[in-house]
């Protein structure tokens, strides 16, 4: 079944108007990260201070002391984006500024990888942070390296076409998911308005939010740079990247039904995976139905199990309180 792209007109979308990212941004053309970006910053507004570790984005927005956005920025080392959010989080709760939303952006490799320790310690703890990863599955800002992002069957530079990638990509929502934090959601470049309004949702609570946000990259997918948002709709509506959002490790949303289009439409407009097989492109179909079975699963276990338990912090021995200052 085909995707009438027809009917995804983009005069009728109802998005903020202000723009907080400039042009004159050094993004290639064609760039996903480019447009999440711009459609994070409409969700969030002009108060929100954005951490950037070493990605994409680190070139992007441009060479000091120029930027491309209207907000503050941290650029931080590669595997810092959480920790350095939550040492922005605390900085400015010091201050008692609980009005400006501190948001962490990384791509894949630095999230799913070189990241992880970091992400995982700032969600365990429930930091009060909206962290991001904008996922092109693969290194792409160094030259095309596998990441545990890229999926089954894909072409790098280092998974050439004699030896693709032979494991299936990580599923790091489910990782955020385990650690009960209040909201994890995934989005997609090509469903702007379900994304700013996850990035509302979680701008709204209180503690650690997980956006995964799949993008296009014309350079590493061997791609048209005309056809990325296309990629990136086919992603959806084939089901190889399902839109959903899950509440305190246990109620599940599926956001949108998708068509189930056959997935050598999404395939054959990237080169990265020119170089498959029938076989390959089975396995794949058969793991696609195994995930959707499965993420049908934990919604109806959702909607049977309560909420988790709140924490109840240890009380205090009076004893050993610090006597009040005079």
């Amino acid at each position: 079944m085909a995707v009438d792209l027809t009917m995804y007109d983009p005069r009728n979308l109802h998005l903020p108007e202000h723009e907080i990212m400039r042009s004159g941004h050094m993004a290639c053309p064609g760039c996903g990260a480019a447009l999440g970006m711009r459609l994070a910053l409409k969700a969030l507004g002009p108060d929100t201070m954005v951490v950037i570790p070493a990605c994409c984005w680190a070139v992007i927005i441009g060479s000091y002391p120029y930027q491309a956005l209207e907000v503050p920025v941290l650029q931080v080392a590669f595997e810092t984006a959480a920790i350095s959010a939550s040492g922005v989080r605390a900085a400015l709760a010091a201050k008692g500024r609980d009005d400006i939303t501190v948001m962490a952006w990384a791509g894949d490799g630095g999230t799913f990888d070189i990241g992880f320790q970091s992400l995982s310690g700032a969600v365990e703890r429930n930091d009060d942070i909206i962290y991001v990863c904008y996922d092109n599955e693969a290194y792409m800002n160094t030259g095309i390296q596998r990441s545990s992002a890229t999926p089954y069957g894909a072409w790098t530079t280092t998974t050439p076409v004699e030896t693709p990638k032979a494991e299936p990509k990580k599923n790091m929502v489910e990782i955020m998911v385990e650690h009960r934090i209040p909201y994890t959601a995934t989005a997609s470049i090509a469903y702007p308005e379900d994304f700013i309004r996850k990035m509302k949702k979680a701008r709204s609570i209180r503690g650690a939010t997980f956006i995964h946000l799949w993008i296009s990259c014309p350079a590493g997918h061997k791609s048209e740079e005309r056809s990325s948002v296309k990629i990136a709709r086919l992603a959806v509506e084939t089901g190889i990247f399902p839109l959903y959002e899950v509440e305190y490790g246990t109620r599940y949303t599926i956001n949108h039904e998708p068509a189930f289009t056959d997935i050598r439409e999404y395939l054959e407009l990237q080169g990265r995976f020119r170089h498959l097989t029938d076989e390959h492109v089975e396995t794949m179909r058969r793991n696609l139905e195994w995930e959707w079975q499965r993420l049908r699963a934990k919604v109806e276990m959702g909607r049977k199990l309560p909420l988790p338990p709140a924490p109840v912090k240890a009380p205090v021995d009076e004893g050993e309180r610090e006597p009040a200052a005079e």
